[in-house]
């Protein structure tokens, strides 16, 4: 029943240990007996620190590990504080009262400290015992009832109530036992002689010493104490002082002399020569420590001392002579340890990541440094410090622990890893210091955006390129890692020429290189832009985007197209010339287009095969076929021109044409040629005759179309005119009659290369068409001049040139018979600057004037005729347009005041009327023209 009752005791006693004592400054305090088996209870830390218990495994809730013994675990999945292994507090605390070990757990996310800190309680686990299973003592028989007789203590590991309490000796007539507290709580037992043994009667006496402590159940040991009865020695040794004091630094080396005891003894002879010796109560520790010399007293240090681990020494001392009997006199030696700074601090470092990612924000903690200076005093308060200019910084939160925090944003571009460096001191003289350097690495984090080297770029491709070639690369760089560096390209979804410009190019994912997927041809696409975009591959994507402008190069693949004269005949064409034209009669014009462009666009014509070389010529430039020389009878009737258009491409291209040019000096004539044409080109006569029936029916339409238009001329003419001229001449007699001819047609146009001037004076009652010298500023776009080669247009053209000729017809039959004119043939866009250059030297003046223009009528030209002989553009200050200005060659005595001047753009409706604005140079007056008016049609 009593067992029991002491076993419930303890279970209880042993409950209320485990339970936490408080929880102040961050630490957790638990008590727990010694000798605890594995797996037993400590504490419920995750309760008692607060934290949930299905997150401790995904927080990395642990200890932190130390170069100690691991002495206990935590159990994860309940969140609870176990012993690890067996804890025999006797062994790591030794006597000392207080005995508790350390740990620090740490959580992250966020990251936490917290201390714990477990007191192991003595258990009874140790039972009393003595250095010696026997005692021997010898006395005098003449000691005196009352002497005190030291016997060796016992000694029990166990501290508190169950360390050794007290001493008990068996029953004896002659002593008893008396305990005396000495230190602290140390029990030393003393034999008190009672009364004198008689020696004769006893000579030995056989006592039983008994120690007992304080635990339950009770624990004892025994020792025998065997005392022999001496002859006499009257006199002991004495100890000049009983306690002696001694200060050691704990770094002195061995042999270094402490202190020297000594003692006298009255007697003589042997009973007067003294032993020092080691007391019974001299500690093993000071036995291994120092070296007692037995006959001079002198104690020295045998081994190196410690201050961490003894701060003070307590030896006994006792001197005995050699008499018999002799009776021993003790002292005591107290050494104190002074501590010098013999230990550098130590750090453990706890890194919390492998690495750190480079967006953490400031204060984020990137590892756990535990400083530890085994020294006391200033020689063991450390202070620790990171070099400069990094970022990141030490907090101490808790004494000899830091954290290192970030400072300021990292940047794993410009950083990829650093090695940090800490130092740690302490305040000893001289200081002692201790560098650890932790290697952090800076992960990666997708925070940089694909770059390219430019923001525009431009491709060149050829047309006619093969489908699936590689245009152009735009590679793009990131400067993140691994797969935020990835990169993948695309093009996005734009248009060109009406359709998605995926169907012209692709781009490889991987590199961005480009590829065609279409053969591109220049005369249906010129140029396109493609938006490429470059996408990493990061958790949030970056991309960037850059434009590219794909320009198509124009390749010769396109021949020359004759436009005008228009075949009849297979690749024939038929043209007339009367008999009558004089050298410089513009015979025709062949008009080509190429659907190239620049040099490859570049027409140049020629005459491959003419039955008379010094007949006929073709300008080069602008396919104008001109007669050299007058046509005489001797020539041919029929004239075979073969007319050959090539491009200036690489290689040439070229078109060819067959021009049929009938001499002809009558109507009859025309028709016989034609019969004759006919027959020459194998039609049936049945054909023959429907042409000629044909034509004569058009010519009859024709003319009465022609009679009625020049009956409205005749009339406008009349309504209109107001100034009379004194010298009758061809053509028109003022400006009304041109303005006549504007109303009889709405089609009928002066080219954009002629200036039309009309003079009010005796002398300028002719009409005059001057050439205007070719502006580059002015010239037709491509479009236009093939809008202007179209069939319509040169369908359109040939009325007005019907137009003009009954028009002309009109004016000859009110006009002197000595004016002659010639109708014009045809009217010209482009005239060339000079005539061309195989024509003769005899050639009149007039042809050399107008080698590139229209057939204009051949009038008897008036001895002073105004003569333009510059055109250019220019903008008045403050305008935005631009406006003719003419250089005119007048009379000497001809002022510029007494001219009208207009000039008419064809195909608008605007004409430009000049103020009598004029400035000389010589012989030259410049006529600005102003303000555009409105005319009608």
């Amino acid at each position: 029943m009593g067992l029991c009752k002491v076993d419930c005791v303890l279970k209880w006693q042993l409950l209320c240990l485990v339970l936490p004592w408080d929880l102040s400054s961050g630490q957790i305090r638990y008590s727990i007996p010694e000798e605890l088996k594995r797996d037993a209870f400590v504490g419920d830390i995750a309760a008692d620190v607060g934290l949930d218990v299905e997150r401790l495994s995904a927080r990395n809730f642990r200890i932190v590990p130390s170069p100690r013994k691991q002495y206990f675990y935590i159990k994860l999945d309940k969140g609870l504080l176990l012993v690890n292994q067996e804890i025999d507090r006797e062994q790591i605390c030794g006597s000392s009262l207080g005995c508790a070990l350390t740990l620090e757990t740490v959580v992250d996310d966020p990251l936490n400290v917290y201390h714990i800190e477990v007191e192991i309680l003595d258990i009874n686990d140790n039972a009393p015992q003595f250095p010696k299973n026997e005692f021997r003592l010898e006395i005098s028989e003449l000691a005196a009832p009352g002497a005190r007789f030291p016997l060796e203590p016992g000694y029990d590991p166990d501290v508190g109530t169950n360390s050794l309490q007290t001493y008990r000796l068996a029953a004896s007539p002659y002593f008893e036992l008396e305990v005396q507290s000495h230190r602290g709580e140390s029990k030393l037992p003393l034999l008190v002689m009672e009364r004198a043994p008689d020696r004769e009667h006893q000579s030995t006496l056989q006592l039983l010493l008994t120690a007992l402590d304080g635990g339950i159940p009770q624990r004892s040991g025994t020792a025998q104490i065997i005392i022999r009865i001496l002859d006499v020695n009257d006199n002991v040794p004495t100890f000049s002082q009983t306690l002696y004091r001694a200060r050691l630094l704990e770094n002195v080396p061995t042999g270094t002399l402490v202190i020297k005891v000594q003692a006298t003894d009255l007697d003589e002879g042997s009973n007067g020569e003294i032993v020092y010796s080691f007391g019974s109560h001299a500690s093993t520790r000071a036995r291994e420590l120092f070296s007692l010399d037995p006959r001079s007293g002198e104690i020295r240090v045998k081994q190196a001392l410690d201050f961490e681990r003894e701060t003070e020494l307590e030896i006994s001392v006792q001197a005995e002579d050699k008499g018999h009997p002799s009776v021993p006199a003790y002292c005591d030696v107290l050494v104190e340890i002074v501590d010098v700074n013999d230990n550098a601090p130590e750090m453990a470092v706890t890194s919390l990541s492998n690495s750190v990612a480079e967006d953490v924000p400031p204060g984020t903690v990137v590892a756990l440094i535990s400083v530890t200076d085994s020294d006391t005093g200033e020689n063991g308060e450390t202070h620790c410090q990171i070099p400069k200019g990094l970022p990141f910084k030490l907090d101490s939160t808790f004494k000899n622990y830091y954290r290192m925090l970030t400072k300021d944003v990292l940047d794993r571009e410009a950083v990829a890893q650093y090695g940090i460096t800490m130092s740690c001191r302490d305040a000893g003289l001289p200081a002692l210091t201790t560098n650890k350097t932790i290697q952090l690495k800076i992960s990666d984090v997708n925070d940089n955006p694909p770059r390219f080297s430019q923001t525009l770029y431009t491709a060149y491709v050829t047309e006619n390129n093969v489908v699936g070639s590689s245009i152009y690369s735009v590679p793009a760089s990131d400067a993140d890692i691994n797969h935020n560096s990835k990169l993948i390209y695309s093009i996005l979804k734009t248009q060109a020429g009406g359709s998605l410009v995926s169907g012209y190019v692709s781009i490889n994912s991987n590199s961005g290189i480009i590829t065609a997927e279409h053969s591109f041809d220049y005369e249906e696409l010129k140029k396109f832009q493609i938006e490429v975009q470059a996408t990493d591959a990061g958790e949030v994507p970056m991309s960037a985007n850059v434009s590219i402008n794909v320009i198509i190069l124009d390749q010769n693949d396109n021949a020359p197209v004759i436009l005008s004269p228009s075949p009849e005949y297979g690749s024939t064409a038929l043209e007339t010339l009367s008999r009558s034209a004089e050298p410089g009669y513009l015979v025709t014009k062949v008009s080509a287009l190429d659907g190239d462009s620049g040099q490859n666009a570049r027409l140049t014509y020629e005459l491959s095969q003419v039955p008379d070389p010094g007949l006929f010529t073709i300008a080069p430039d602008t396919g104008e076929i001109w007669t050299i020389r007058r046509v005489v009878n001797e020539d041919a009737t029929k004239q075979s021109l073969i007319v050959v258009v090539k491009d200036n491409g690489i290689p040439p291209l070229k078109a060819t044409i067959n021009i049929m040019l009938t001499l002809e000096g009558s109507d009859t004539e025309i028709l016989s040629e034609l019969s004759s044409i006919g027959e020459d080109l194998g039609f049936p006569s049945d054909i023959s005759l429907y042409l000629v029936i044909a034509l004569g029916t058009i010519s009859s339409v024709f003319l009465v179309i022609l009679v009625i238009l020049a009956v409205k001329v005749h009339r406008s003419r009349n309504i209109f005119y107001h100034s009379s001229c004194a010298l009758d001449t061809c053509c028109t007699s003022s400006t009304h009659s041109l303005n006549g001819i504007q109303k009889a047609s709405v089609n009928l146009q002066i080219p954009p290369n002629y200036v039309e001037v009309f003079g009010r004076d005796h002398l300028s009652q002719d009409c005059f068409y001057e050439v205007k010298q070719p502006n580059t500023d002015w010239h037709f776009a491509q479009t236009h001049r093939a809008e202007l080669h179209s069939s319509q247009y040169l369908e359109e053209e040939g009325v007005q040139r019907e137009i003009q000729c009954e028009v002309q017809r009109e004016v000859q039959r009110e006009a002197p018979s000595e004016v002659q004119c010639e109708v014009p043939h045809i009217i010209q866009r482009d005239v060339p600057r000079d005539v061309p250059r195989d024509v003769p030297r005899d050639v009149p003046r007039t042809a050399e004037k107008d080698p590139g223009g229209p057939r204009k009528p051949l009038c008897a030209r008036p001895p002073a005729i105004p003569e333009i002989v510059e055109a250019s553009p220019v903008r008045a200050a403050g305008e935005q347009s631009w406006t003719p200005r003419l250089a005119v060659k007048f009379p000497a005595h001809h002022q510029a005041s007494d001219y009208l001047h207009n000039v008419y753009i064809p195909g608008t409706t605007t004409t430009l009327s000049g103020k009598s604005t004029t400035e000389r140079e010589g012989k030259k007056s410049f006529i600005t023209f102003g303000k555009k008016k409105k005319s009608g049609k």
